[in-house]
């Protein structure tokens, strides 16, 4: 017995190689947000962080107003909340800004509490910060197609002089 007919064949096919070549992009969605922190944090022995709508509004707004202005890339200002932004040629997605501020773990060394020279890590360790418990983001394409993504952490980490986790946790993960 057949399942399908020969022209029906030709479509699985090529639908499954499509498939099978095109990358599927991260969704935007508040758990693709959640699982990509809270995979770094992990990382490092620090608890998850939780969504929450009210950061999240807060997040939307400040994409709003970026957006209306041609999304360019400024942090808001005087906010309650500690605040990672990206921005994007294309359709950057919002586990790729995750992604892209995890990388900086890279540049930042524990034992001095620094960035490497003339490098940028306040983005991973915002990410991390073990006393940031709530998240709340957002993801707006620009007129002119990019992409800019806000997220913002309560309470806000980066407290200067302050390490982001306990010298216990990065003992464990050695």
């Amino acid at each position: 017995m057949k399942i399908f007919n020969p022209s029906q064949n030709l479509i699985l096919a090529a639908t499954i190689f499509l498939l099978s070549i095109v990358p599927l992009r991260a969704q935007d969605r508040p758990q693709d947000f959640l699982a990509a922190h809270n995979q770094a944090r992990a990382e490092v022995g620090v608890g998850p962080l939780r969504w929450d709508n009210q950061v999240a509004a807060y997040a939307r707004n400040h994409a709003n107003q970026r957006k209306s202005v041609g999304c360019s890339m400024e942090h808001s200002s005087g906010g309650p909340y500690g605040e990672n932004i990206a921005w994007g040629s294309g359709n950057l997605s919002g586990v790729e800004a995750v992604e892209m501020w995890v990388k900086e773990q890279f540049d930042y060394d524990y034992d001095s509490n620094t960035c490497a020279w003339n490098q940028v890590c306040g983005h991973y360790t915002q990410v991390v910060w073990e006393n940031s418990v709530k998240l709340g983001c957002a993801k707006v394409r620009c007129n002119n197609g990019n992409t800019f993504i806000t997220c913002n952490y309560d309470p806000p980490g980066n407290w200067v002089g302050e390490w982001p986790y306990g010298e216990t946790k990065i003992k464990t993960i050695i």
